[in-house]
């Protein structure tokens, strides 16, 4: 078996020895413009050169939860492309929301601005059921997220393309369901993957609906955002604030208006980083798993781009 790492902005190094302790019956090689072909290609971000050449790869493995810039590229014929079913990113993304859910809902930014000044402070406790919470995205990582903020008490509603039957969820699905799903909540997480569909989602038609006060999350892609709706939303009072994680132009250009605004939380894309350790023990079992015949979980769907 023949690996081939191609990976921007990554130091290669610690991968590629993972890799080999992994699958010492492999040969795992850094990628060169003109390498030898592989059967299995380990990738993020990589140029269209990378598999103009690899012609023959049988699977194309994503370090990353998103596949959207990758499947914008050319890639080989019958190449199957395989993304991490969770490898540590899901209890990171759980805990990142949860973390900025209740610093807006308990007000801590308030509190810190008062301490600051040294103003000792107080504001009237909030209730839970006033802020349900709408999760955009129901797969691997939404699943462990709604789970987690119902953990607080929060009341929680799932949205999802398709049909969803998840404990303690209230789950809409579809467009025709997509209204009543933004009418419900006040605070909107976004964790769906970026298609056709789903690019510039979180507008001003769709943000408008959320419950007054909104608060947004998002930690999936920043094409899902329309800046300037949001921007809009928020001088206007409809929207109390929003925690970005992502962004259209990254890293997020030092004159963008995003990073002063009083009312936005701005975080550089760290809401689920990549367990280097777990990605490796679960890529090369899904290798041997390919080898083998069998089938394997998270192959991407290239009509859907999830």
């Amino acid at each position: 078996m023949r690996i081939t790492f191609c990976c921007t902005d990554t130091k290669p190094e610690p991968w590629l020895a993972g890799l080999r302790l992994a699958l010492p019956q492999a040969a795992v090689t850094l990628w060169q413009p003109g390498a030898p072909l592989a059967d299995h290609a380990v990738v993020w971000a990589p140029p269209q050169q990378f598999f103009d050449e690899q012609t023959q790869l049988q699977g194309i493995f994503n370090i990353g939860a998103g596949v959207d810039a990758l499947l914008k590229l050319h890639l080989p014929p019958g190449a199957q492309v395989v993304r991490l079913d969770d490898a540590g990113m899901s209890v990171q993304m759980a805990e990142f929301v949860c973390h900025a859910l209740i610093r807006h809902f308990r007000e801590l930014d308030g509190y810190d601005a008062d301490t600051a000044q040294g103003k000792w402070s107080y504001r009237k406790p909030r209730l839970r059921a006033d802020y349900p919470v709408g999760i955009m995205g129901l797969g691997v990582l939404g699943q462990r997220v709604a789970r987690a903020v119902a953990g607080f008490g929060f009341p929680v509603n799932g949205w999802s393309q398709s049909p969803k039957h998840i404990a303690g969820i209230n789950s809409f699905s579809g467009t025709d369901q997509l209204h009543a799903f933004l009418q419900a909540s006040r605070v909107l997480v976004c964790l769906l993957p970026l298609t056709p569909d789903t690019q510039d989602i979180l507008n001003a038609q769709t943000l408008g609906q959320l419950m007054p006060g909104g608060y947004l999350i998002n930690v999936a892609r920043g094409g899902h955002l329309v800046d300037g709706d949001l921007l809009a939303l928020l001088d206007s009072g409809h929207l109390a604030g929003a925690a970005l994680d992502v962004f259209r132009t990254e890293p997020l250009p030092p004159e963008h208006p995003f990073w002063h605004h009083p009312k936005i939380t701005v975080t550089p894309h760290t809401s689920a980083r990549t367990l280097r350790d777990e990605s490796i023990a679960q890529i090369a079992a899904k290798m041997l798993a390919m080898q083998g015949g069998e089938a394997v979980a998270g192959v991407v769907s290239l009509q859907k781009g999830y």
